[in-house]
């Protein structure tokens, strides 16, 4: 008579352990999958900072943050693609939330400041990065304390900073060319033509930096191109620059032959060569 309570136990300790597997089982899958989604998430968010179209970056950062609004890498997200896409004030209101966020980091103060110079609001700029320790020293920091101390003229301090961001960075080109400009703005030609130099052996890439090189050679009355890499397209653009640089100086008659160079050098209409030209034909004829 036992028996059937015996059996009647082991079934139901039987149904029981099942019941625990199939818990368990629910459970073990559940975390894989959240394991799948933080991965894809991770993913997901890389190419939306770097290979999306910004907007639909910005677009997915901030219905992603209706879901989980704490979460300090979807505020980053948001901020950074609100750089790339030059919306430039509403970066600043991003960049500030970051920074009032618990786990923000002394980084993410240098990017709100580089949002403000971004804005003109170069006052803010300055008591962010005053703010932020003397000890966190990075390239993105200095160069930007050289900007303000370009805005503020203050050319000592923005050399010493230009040099030591220079000395925190494997890919100088672009602090050399700001560092150039400054030095053009300055009217220091000569200095600004050797670190343009610079940053076109370190970038042969950057076009500014081969602009900014003939205009600091044009306004030192040089208007022979530069020897360094440049595409016919390039050539033409240069060629046009060189114009406006002899134009500036008051020397028509080499603007001239410069202007039509350019428009004789570019394989397509070279639209704002042919308006330069024009533009001065008119002038002397008047």
């Amino acid at each position: 008579m036992r028996h059937p309570i015996v059996v009647g136990l082991c079934l139901t300790g039987a149904i029981a352990l099942s019941g625990c597997d199939a818990v368990s089982g629910k459970n073990t899958v559940d975390r894989k999958l959240q394991d799948v989604n933080v991965v894809d998430e991770s993913d997901l968010n890389s190419v939306m900072l770097t290979v999306a179209d910004p907007n639909e970056g910005v677009n997915y950062f901030k219905r992603a943050l209706t879901t989980k609004p704490k979460k300090i890498e979807l505020r980053r997200g948001l901020a950074i693609t609100l750089i790339r896409a030059k919306r430039f004030p509403e970066a600043v209101s991003a960049w500030t939330k970051v920074t009032e966020h618990e786990d923000a980091t002394n980084d993410d103060s240098v990017e709100l400041a580089d949002a403000y110079i971004r804005t003109n609001d170069w006052d803010s700029a300055e008591k962010t990065l005053n703010g932020i320790p003397p000890t966190h020293e990075t390239y993105k920091r200095y160069r930007l304390e050289a900007m303000i101390a370009d805005s503020k003229q203050d050319w000592k301090k923005a050399d010493a900073f230009y040099e030591t961001a220079l000395g925190l960075t494997t890919t100088p080109a672009s602090v050399m060319n700001n560092w150039g400009y400054s030095k053009l703005t300055r009217g220091d030609f000569e200095g600004a033509e050797a670190l343009f130099g610079q940053a076109i052996r370190a970038d042969q890439s950057l076009f500014t930096a081969k602009n900014n090189l003939v205009l600091a050679r044009g306004a030192q009355g040089n208007y022979t191109l530069p020897p360094v890499p440049m595409s016919q397209v390039e050539r033409a653009q240069l060629l046009h620059t060189l114009g406006l640089a002899a134009l500036k100086r008051g020397d028509e008659k080499i603007a001239r032959g410069l202007f039509q160079e350019a428009l004789e050098t570019h394989p397509q209409h070279f639209e704002a060569a042919a308006r330069s030209l024009d533009a001065l034909e008119s002038t002397i004829t008047n």
